[in-house]
């Protein structure tokens, strides 16, 4: 079987910060037909999915202003630059939360949205965490909350979680977790 790439001819930055690189690709596809594509590039973020010893995770209740929904999310954010993945997702837990998890798995990693935005998302497990005396950010969360895992199935089920992080580590760690 032959496989042939699509040909891109050029890129052209609309915008870029921190958080976004946006663009503009001209492709070619192999039988000839060119167009446009935007392409959004952000930095890798790592979520975790903290577990109990009672098989409940730790969510997070915050709203998103562009979906215009208060939703259920495992706790995660951006890598700084050269750090630790493992690190930086502990690290978001416990700013996030107040908790720090006390061990740190990969769990999986996945690409959201892989033909126009590229975003590696990386999702850890966490078996246990202690209550620290971090203040969790206000601007995070609305309420934390332990929920059995087989309830955020069905709250994914109900729409109370939308995200496709959160969506994804629940469902790989019902394959994983006794």
């Amino acid at each position: 079987m032959t496989r042939t790439q699509w040909t891109i001819h050029g890129e052209t930055v609309v915008d870029e910060n921190r958080h976004i690189r946006l663009s503009t690709v001209d492709i070619e596809l192999p039988d000839g037909v060119k167009f446009t594509q935007y392409v959004a590039r952000l930095p890798k973020c790592a979520m975790t999915l903290v577990l109990n010893e009672n098989r409940e995770v730790l969510l997070m209740y915050r709203h998103r202003f562009i979906i215009d929904q208060w939703v259920w999310e495992l706790p995660g954010g951006y890598i700084d630059g050269a750090e630790d993945v493992a690190a930086a997702a502990a690290r978001e837990v416990e700013e996030e939360t107040g908790w720090r998890p006390k061990t740190m798995e990969h769990l999986v990693t996945y690409q959201p949205a892989i033909g126009t935005l590229d975003q590696p998302q990386l999702v850890y497990l966490a078996r246990g965490a202690e209550l620290t005396d971090t203040v969790p950010d206000v601007n995070e969360a609305e309420d934390l909350r332990w929920f059995p895992l087989e309830e955020a199935v069905k709250m994914i089920d109900r729409g109370e979680i939308v995200g496709a992080a959160t969506v994804v580590g629940v469902y790989r760690a019902l394959t994983l977790v006794d």
